[in-house]
């Protein structure tokens, strides 16, 4: 099995090493090792709908989330304001009026 990743441009697995860098055969992109390392630390993070969210965005939930350890429950069309992306299986960390600091799964919320 081949360790080298696959190509950043049409995600093809038949890449190869040559001088330093790395080819692909059947779309001809080249780039170097650490370019790859740089995309892959970039982590595109999407809403339900599939528009890209950044830090400083506001949401929407779109799904009534029953909060873990309380009878709460952050209910559909609540705006969060100010979210935080962040590594992880929950990849936004928000503050919800009434409710705190919490996480969030990206798929249960739309871009406002």
């Amino acid at each position: 099995m081949s360790t080298l990743p696959p190509c950043p441009k049409c995600a093809s697995e038949f890449t190869y090493k040559d001088s330093g860098g790395f080819i692909c055969p059947e779309c001809g992109h080249e780039w170097s090792g650490e370019a790859k390392a740089a995309i892959d630390e970039t982590k595109i993070i999407k809403d339900a709908n599939g528009n890209i969210l950044a830090d400083g965005d506001t949401v929407t939930v779109i799904k009534d989330l029953k909060v873990k350890g309380s009878s709460s429950v952050v209910k559909v069309g609540t705006k969060v304001r100010n979210i935080r992306l962040v590594d992880g299986d929950h990849d936004i960390d928000c503050k919800i009026d009434g409710i705190g600091a919490m996480q969030l799964k990206s798929e249960f919320v739309k871009k406002a």
